[in-house]
């Protein structure tokens, strides 16, 4: 297993889950990711990339949410959990972020190679 990988698994073990409002998508709009995270998740077409992309949305969102829950990238997972990532509707995990985690995603983030989802 890659070093990324291992960074991966420990960041998404420390981010905090806590419940969305149901039907809600107001943090699936256009993201980027590590190529290490990418390469989780069901490739997509350019014409799903530009119309996702022209409705402001991600390619993973379908009518029922995310098709990817399960390996969406940590942008996604951090969305909700830290006031710089604030849930639109108020939801939150009942203890935020550790952030020394918070600076070690951003960490990660600044020094991957990161695409748009």
């Amino acid at each position: 297993m890659s070093s990324n990988s291992l960074k991966i698994r420990f960041l998404r073990r420390h981010i905090p889950a806590f419940e969305c409002v149901p039907g809600c998508h107001d943090c699936c709009g256009p993201v980027t990711a590590s190529s290490e995270e990418m390469a989780r998740l069901p490739a997509k077409s350019d014409t799903e990339h530009a119309a996702a992309l022209a409705a402001l949305s991600c390619p993973h969102l379908g009518e029922k949410g995310c098709r990817v829950y399960a390996e969406r990238p940590l942008i996604c997972r951090l969305f909700g959990t830290t006031p710089r990532l604030a849930c639109p509707n108020g939801k939150h995990p009942e203890a935020m972020i550790d952030p020394r985690i918070e600076q070690r995603i951003y960490r990660y983030f600044a020094t991957t190679r990161q695409v748009l989802v």
